[in-house]
């Protein structure tokens, strides 16, 4: 069974003691967009409306990100994640999304 992890931005957790803070971990995503789909959300950015592959484009690269971090702060033995930020940029002439996620890896102990 896959451990799970405490992820938070927070620099503290509720309930829990911070025993040891292991590394800042790091978790990246890049990802394309397809010219159509660019195309497609130009048109909708003119009309006004919301372009629907780019959110779906958006949470992938942000779920890949942040499970990365998640992997990271696992084979370092970790119990949470602190203080996590993610960022977004576009790169190159802004046909690809880049997402870092960023946190502190830390030991915790449940406080009964």
């Amino acid at each position: 069974m896959r451990r799970k992890l405490i992820l938070s931005t927070s620099s503290q957790l509720e309930g829990y003691q911070i025993t040891e803070y292991l590394d800042v971990v790091f978790g990246e995503a890049i990802v394309g967009a397809n010219i159509f789909r660019d195309l497609l959300a130009s048109v909708r950015d003119i009309v006004g409306g919301r372009s629907g592959a780019y959110e779906a484009e958006l949470r992938k690269a942000r779920e890949i990100a942040l499970s990365e971090l998640e992997q990271a702060a696992l084979a370092r033995g970790a119990d949470a994640v602190i203080g996590i930020d993610v960022d977004y940029e576009t790169v190159g002439q802004g046909n690809m999304l880049m997402v870092t996620a960023s946190g502190t890896a830390v030991k915790a102990s449940r406080v009964y």
